[in-house]
């Protein structure tokens, strides 16, 4: 490895080790404007969102963003007063309701409409904010997010916006809790002659206006998460391809520099046909199939906004020096990765970002169902066992709820070492990849709870695997397997408990019984035993490739 990568890698266990140690420090601090934003109070819950009507004018020169959202939605109850969001740094010229101006308040990025009459449960109806102002800029996009005002190698405009965890409401009113999906969103986003905007779903049309600047007009026809909406502007070049599926033809576009135009023809094609081919095999048929599949490079690494997954890994296998493993080196990770929530992520959506582990956990488990069902299983060993080094296991996966915060970094590797867990230990590969296979299609397009994704799990493979996820999910340490041997005349003796957090907890594990054999012991929380005739103490091993758990050994946990 060069000096260069030995850098980057540094970087990048850097940023992880500090998310896990920021993340451990603040679990438990939130304040009002954290709830604000990530409780359902009967304020929000008292309407569903129907649509949104997204008009907007995007200004690089000043970093200025104006316009107009109308909110259409359906009462769900009798109500005079509801909660929408726009980050407080927004300025609301006005809000209207059937043409007419509305009251309303404000506590940090919270709004408050007040009607002047009772809108009736069961009424569709709908309001419009008007609104303007410079929204806050992304310091490290996509982690921490915001609007990225940069200039292309020409100088031209390059303007992107990424919201995840931060909100999306920091550049558009609406109601900004996942829990509440719009049916279909319109995308009207003007821009300096000369620019195109990309955003999600299918391109409509391009309007020209008076002053030159054109407005581009997409309409996205699924339900969507509120932080898969995006804009992309930049001086952008398009080429097209199609994917073959199984029942339908998919429509691939793809929005690149200029100077990147034949370099990403090829690394495009090569990396995108058999990932939608390996996916549909795993996963189902593509969830968007009508809005189609866009790539849009961006000036940072990447993210899963829904029909519009942006790209910024250099049209480069791996991840540019910061692989955990070799295997990590045989794909292009933002592709697959960022794709994978087209599934994960975008068709199955968690109602609450404590649950985020259902995007990012089985997003990168998806990464090693591609790695397996393309080069082999080893290789797909081989990139879980890299990403043991970076879990830290400090705080839980699943994070606190109802105040819109994520929980452990570790939810990336952690949440796809216990889906490798469970599979060995259901030990039935058909059964296995039909209830993977089965799952976007059992929640689609559905908004989930980590409940919901576990009662699924077990209806499926037809046991309780509750006690599992919970150790896996709720605490900080996967299962310790306590270890104690002993040496007699008939072999090695091996003593072995359970040491975990949850209740009556039982899971098998495999250990080795002969040379290059493995099979199941069944731990307890109570000491059991297992004499192995054929093996040293120095030979004994768990099978840790098929099962992430830890040992204690000597009062040493490792």
């Amino acid at each position: 490895m060069n000096v260069s990568k030995r850098i980057i890698l540094f970087v990048f266990t850097f940023f992880l080790l500090s998310q896990s140690v920021f993340a451990q420090n603040d679990y438990y601090q939130t304040t009002r404007r954290d709830t604000l934003r990530g409780i359902l109070t009967p304020l929000r819950t008292c309407y569903d969102v129907n649509f949104y009507n997204i008009d907007v004018r995007v200004d690089p020169e000043k970093k200025w963003i104006g316009g107009a959202v109308y909110i259409e939605f359906t009462a769900t109850t009798d109500f005079n007063k509801m909660q929408i969001d726009l980050f407080n740094n927004m300025q609301i010229v006005e809000i209207t309701h059937d043409f007419w101006k509305v009251d309303y308040t404000r506590e940090f990025d919270a709004v408050f409409v007040e009607f002047s009459g009772m809108i009736e449960k069961g009424a569709k109806t709908g309001i419009t904010v008007y609104y303007a102002g410079r929204p806050i800029e992304a310091k490290r996009p996509p982690w921490e997010g915001g609007v990225s005002w940069n200039l292309d190698s020409e100088g031209n405009p390059w303007v992107v916006v990424t919201s995840q965890g931060t909100g999306a409401s920091l550049w558009w009113p609406h109601k900004d809790h996942q829990s509440d999906e719009p049916d279909s969103v319109s995308i009207n986003i003007t821009v300096p002659p000369g620019l195109t905007d990309v955003s999600n779903g299918r391109l409509r049309k391009v309007t020209t206006l008076d002053d030159g600047w054109q407005k581009f007009s997409w309409f996205v026809s699924y339900a969507i998460n509120d932080y898969s909406i995006s804009f992309n502007i930049g001086k952008y070049e398009h080429f097209s391809d199609v994917y073959k599926g199984k029942e339908n033809d998919l429509t691939l576009d793809y929005y690149v520099m200029p100077e990147n135009l034949e370099k990403a023809k090829v690394h495009f094609k090569s990396e995108v046909q058999p990932m939608h081919k390996y996916y549909e095999e795993s996963f189902g048929e593509y969830p968007f199939i009508r809005d189609g599949y866009k790539l849009i490079e961006v000036p940072y690494w990447g993210m899963e906004h829904q029909s519009a997954v942006t790209y910024g890994n250099g049209y480069q296998k791996g991840t540019g020096g910061r692989e955990m493993s070799i295997a990590d080196t045989l794909y292009d990770f933002i592709i697959v990765h960022e794709s994978a929530h087209e599934w994960f992520g975008n068709n199955i959506t968690s109602e609450d970002l404590a649950d985020m582990w259902i995007h990012e956990g089985l997003g990168v488990y998806s990464e090693m169902v591609y790695l397996e069902k393309r080069w082999g299983k080893k290789w797909a060993i081989y990139s879980l066992e890299g990403k043991k080094r970076f879990v830290r296991n400090q705080i839980p996966v699943i994070g606190p709820k109802n105040v819109a915060k994520q929980g452990a970094s570790d939810m990336y590797p952690k949440g796809a070492l216990l889906m490798n867990t469970l599979r060995h230990v259901v030990d039935n590969d058909s059964l296995w990849w039909k209830t993977i296979y089965n799952l976007n299609y059992e929640f689609r397009y559905q908004v989930v709870t980590t409940e919901d994704i576990i009662k699924y799990f077990n209806n499926s493979l037809g046991k309780d695997y509750t006690p599992i996820f919970d150790q896996y999910l709720r605490y900080p340490s996967p299962p310790i397997l306590d270890l104690k041997f002993e040496e007699s005349e008939s072999g090695l003796v091996v003593n072995y408990r359970w040491l975990v957090d949850v209740k009556n907890f039982q899971m098998p594990v495999k250990i080795m019984t002969e040379q290059d054999k493995f099979e199941f012991i069944y731990p307890t929380e109570e000491w059991k035993s297992i004499t192995l005739e054929n093996i040293s103490r120095k030979q004994f091993a768990i099978a840790s490739h098929l099962f992430y758990v830890r040992t204690k050994i000597k009062g040493e946990i490792n």
